[in-house]
């Protein structure tokens, strides 16, 4: 969602770092946000960003378009109203900390600075990861941290699949096994 932000911005010739001129494209844009065969789409102005949401410009202001309160506020309160819909699984900078505090399950899944790097270059992203982390967290408005209560997994040496077994085997150990649909 907030690189679909940015994406906007992009497309309206908006500064990112005009934070104001940010909150009124996103305010004043069509937005539809939702959940299509358990997937989150999200259109702006009828149109589906996600083939421009991992491009360079994107990629490159996409933390300081985070930055903004009113919109961290708004996508927030759009992704609370996902959790009423199904069950969810969300991920982000400040999901267990500010967007869902109260639930039990949160992960802070990380990696050593020169795998994230090296896994950013694999999906043909060129961002900094140690640039972009240093924005998240010093941003007043939702920073990037561990929330006290969440299950640190270091992925650095470990597949996805690894991590993905690794997650549920933790989520059936505090109780969460009907929802669960993974084959181990």
């Amino acid at each position: 969602m907030y690189r679909s932000t940015a994406w906007l911005a992009y497309l309206r010739r908006i500064n990112p770092d005009h934070s104001d001129a940010v909150w009124q494209a996103l305010r004043t844009a069509e937005l539809e946000f939702g959940l299509e065969n358990k997937e989150l789409f999200v259109r702006i102005d009828g149109v589906n960003p996600e083939s421009h949401l991992k491009e360079e410009v994107v990629n490159r202001t996409v933390s300081m378009v985070a930055t903004v309160p009113a919109v961290r506020e708004f996508l927030s309160n759009h992704v609370r109203r996902f959790s009423t819909l199904d069950n969810i699984v969300v991920e982000g900078r400040d999901i267990g900390s500010v967007v869902f505090p109260q639930t039990p399950f949160k992960f802070y899944i990380d990696a050593s600075p020169e795998i994230r790097a090296r896994r950013r270059a694999a999906q043909g992203l060129k961002d900094s990861t140690a640039h972009r982390d240093r924005i998240d967290s010093s941003r007043r408005s939702s920073p990037l941290m561990i929330a006290d209560d969440a299950e640190v997994i270091d992925t650095s040496a470990l597949t996805i699949d690894r991590v993905v077994k690794d997650v549920v085997l933790r989520l059936q150990r505090k109780g969460l096994t009907s929802a669960l649909s993974v084959n181990l």
